[in-house]
């Protein structure tokens, strides 16, 4: 520990903590358009100047680190007037459609803006006139509004270690865009949108899709029903001014309704129906010397990655499609033939966390199960908060209403989807009644749990050792593959049987499509809620949801017959890195 201080102020700070931070724990708020607490400092705006008393020297508080007993003025005059004019300077590079862009409300330069009092611009105005870049089914690129912050290359290289952005050319020509200049579609890009969630601004965002639902609602010759994932229920509340991880459930099928639509579901009734296909899987390859380790296939991120950069590890993938197609095939199927419904006029929609849904559900032939698209629209939950407050529904006072049936129950295996480690609890839970054929006492997994980049147990199921890995931030990924990789080739014994990944980290609760300003206490936050939800629930394991019974003993047989297979399984491609 050393001492500081802030301002006159004392303080008492770990060694190598930067300036920004210790003033933060001093209560003192330093501004940044660049620093994000997800990522390493890189110093690019120079909002965060500061002084140390004594020396004439400005210092940029973000990547400077405190040194023993000095003070930092934070702010003076001076200091004020120099990060005005280097706001000034970016809005003067900056397109002045504040009205029309999908940040407005909601941008940290906007903010930063108004905090300084910015009323006109004393430099002459250089925007450069760049082409928008809508390659891709999920997040469009607006490269005109790019700050040069450098969040989503550092988030693109380091945290997902995909490499599908990067800042080419240089000086007043540099530009934010896919690496050697292609489209997005036909980069690396796993379509996570975890670049859109770090932008400051309305550079990167997700493609905004409420009008085909708004005219999907309208057409009386569509049933459009809905179904809502696992994290949206702890994370859309903070787009009303609640504390994340409150758990909106009730309020979220309640607000559907009133939109206008016509059945509300539960993705995490197919989260349960996905650990009856999985867990089966796994149980399968394990007794009977299948491909091991089996790898989890919920994340269409992570799919999409292993594709591309893991195409020889596609047989250890799980066949089991995610939950979001599930619903969707068993919407057009099992729930129009219980409801009377022509599937073709079913119109089938899902509100997600994550930008990468938009992708999959386009993503091959097998998510045409039903013999129609299985799933017809994904919007994220930044998309339905905008859709509530365009309708003018007071969300906080909503009541609790509960799902429709018969595809909207569900356990608490089924939420903890939404977070990282929670399809592998809900896994093993299910797993052991599977080999044991008998129920856990205690279902909690607690080695699974919690935000470390990769976490490992073995899991003792009377007798027989199952080890098991979670990784979140594909980053985090490689190390984990890699291992497996080497005993493999040394013909050493596997340091897992089973393996679940998700693109983003903390799981689905921190995806690309949520509110924006995600942080670990934000997450935490958010997860805390997850694990409320599943202690709550008066199911706790999937295959103890009695509408998983009724679907398996009325329509699909058994877990991995032919009919699940047809509709609820999937295969993959080994896709190039660059696509032309």
């Amino acid at each position: 520990m050393i001492n500081v201080k802030i301002n006159g102020t004392p303080v008492q700070v770990e060694s190598g903590t930067s300036i920004l931070n210790a003033a933060k724990a001093a209560g003192v708020k330093i501004p940044t358009l660049c620093a994000h607490p997800d990522l390493p400092p890189n110093a690019s705006c120079g909002i965060c100047v500061v002084k140390q008393e004594g020396s004439p020297k400005m210092v940029r508080a973000c990547a400077a680190a405190c040194t023993e007993g000095v003070n930092y003025i934070t702010h003076d005059p001076e200091i004020v007037e120099v990060r005005k004019s280097v706001v000034e300077l970016i809005l003067a590079n900056h397109p002045n459609d504040c009205l029309t862009c999908g940040r407005s409300g909601n941008c940290e330069l906007q903010k930063i803006s108004a905090d300084f009092g910015i009323r006109e611009i004393p430099f002459s105005r250089g925007t450069k006139k760049l082409p928008r870049d809508t390659s891709t089914p999920s997040i469009v690129l607006n490269p005109e509004k790019c700050i040069g912050c450098g969040r989503c290359v550092t988030v693109c290289q380091q945290l997902q270690d995909v490499w599908a952005l990067e800042f080419l050319d240089r000086g007043d020509e540099t530009k934010m865009a896919p690496a050697a200049g292609v489209l997005l579609n036909d980069s690396p890009c796993i379509k996570c949108g975890q670049c859109s969630a770090h932008c400051p601004v309305g550079a990167i965002f997700e493609r905004d899709q409420t009008q085909d639902l708004w005219d999907a609602i309208r057409d009386p010759a569509k049933h459009v029903a809905v179904q809502v994932a696992p994290a949206v229920r702890v994370a859309i509340g903070e787009a009303f001014g609640l504390e994340p991880g409150v758990i909106s459930t009730g309020k979220l099928y309640a607000a559907l309704r009133r939109l206008g639509v016509d059945a509300v579901f539960d993705t995490n009734f197919a989260a349960d129906l996905t650990i009856m296909e999985e867990g089966t899987e796994f149980v399968e390859r394990f007794t009977k010397g299948g491909i091991l380790p089996q790898i989890t296939s919920c994340c269409p991120s992570w799919v999409d990655y292993m594709e591309k950069y893991y195409s020889d590890m596609i047989p250890n993938f799980s066949t089991a499609k995610s939950p979001m197609m599930m619903q969707g095939a068993m919407t057009k199927t099992y729930y129009a033939e219980v409801g009377k419904l022509d599937p073709a006029n079913i119109y089938s929609v899902a509100i997600m966390p994550c930008t990468s849904k938009k992708y999959e559900i386009d993503r091959d032939d097998a998510m045409r199960s039903s013999g129609y698209a299985d799933m017809d629209l994904s919007i994220t939950t930044r998309e339905l908060s905008r859709m509530i407050k365009q309708a003018g529904i007071d969300f906080n006072s909503l009541p609790d209403e509960q799902a429709d049936s018969p595809i909207g129950q569900y356990s608490g295996a089924g939420v903890i989807f939404g977070v990282t480690g929670g399809v592998m609890e809900a896994a093993l839970r299910t797993s052991y009644h599977l080999i044991t054929k008998e129920e856990l006492d205690k279902v909690e997994f607690m080695n699974v749990r919690g935000l470390d980049g990769v976490k490992t147990a073995e899991v003792d199921i009377k007798g027989t050792k199952v080890r098991v890995a979670v990784a979140h931030g594909i980053a985090n990924v490689k190390s984990v593959l890699d291992e497996v990789k080497k005993a493999q080739k040394e013909g050493k014994e596997l340091p897992y049987h089973f393996i679940e990944v998700m693109a983003c980290r903390g799981g689905c609760i921190a995806g690309g499509g949520q509110p924006y300003g995600t942080t670990d206490e934000v997450r935490a936050k958010r997860i805390a809620g997850i694990y409320q939800d599943d202690v709550s629930s008066t199911k706790r394991c999937s295959h103890l949801n009695p509408d998983i019974v009724k679907i398996y003993d009325e329509y699909l047989g058994s877990p991995n017959s032919e009919k699940a297979h047809k509709l609820l399984h999937t295969h993959y491609t080994a896709r190039p890195l660059y696509t032309k």
